[in-house]
């Protein structure tokens, strides 16, 4: 296991439920058979810039995320297809990553994940009709610029 994936299950963990102290959240994580110290929590919450609220721990604003999707989608976006429960955009040469990123910034439940390439972008949703429905929200996009 790598502190990457760790610390992408704290994230998953924290945005999924309320968890109110280190204690809570390790045992969280050996729910899930992911060893954690103190000592490692405490660096891994600091990296993830959490900050502990009243709701429990949650996610520091980023400083900088860059462009907005929308306004990406808007200049670089150029089709959108969809594969049973994955979505295929087609984008201008070289920016299929920057557009892929923004997505992903977004956070959209219903997209589990992106890969990126030169000029397209494999969307993964968790099933067809989740797929059809993220597919009609980007031709909105698109249909609206």
């Amino acid at each position: 296991m790598t502190k990457a994936y760790r610390q992408g299950q704290i994230l998953k963990l924290i945005r999924g439920k309320r968890i109110a102290t280190q204690e809570e959240l390790a045992q969280e994580l050996r729910a899930q058979e992911i060893a954690a110290t103190q000592v490692t929590l405490s660096r891994d919450i600091r990296d993830l810039r959490l900050v502990k609220t009243r709701e429990g721990y949650k996610e520091m604003a980023p400083e900088d995320i860059g462009p907005q999707f929308s306004l990406l989608a808007a200049e670089f976006l150029h089709d959108v297809l969809r594969a049973q429960n994955m979505v295929i955009l087609k984008t201008s040469p070289g920016h299929a990553n920057s557009v892929a990123v923004a997505l992903d910034n977004e956070r959209w439940p219903e997209v589990i994940g992106t890969i990126a390439g030169d000029d397209t972008i494999l969307v993964i949703a968790p099933d067809n009709p989740t797929a059809e429905s993220v597919q009609e929200k980007l031709l909105g996009l698109l249909e609206g610029n």
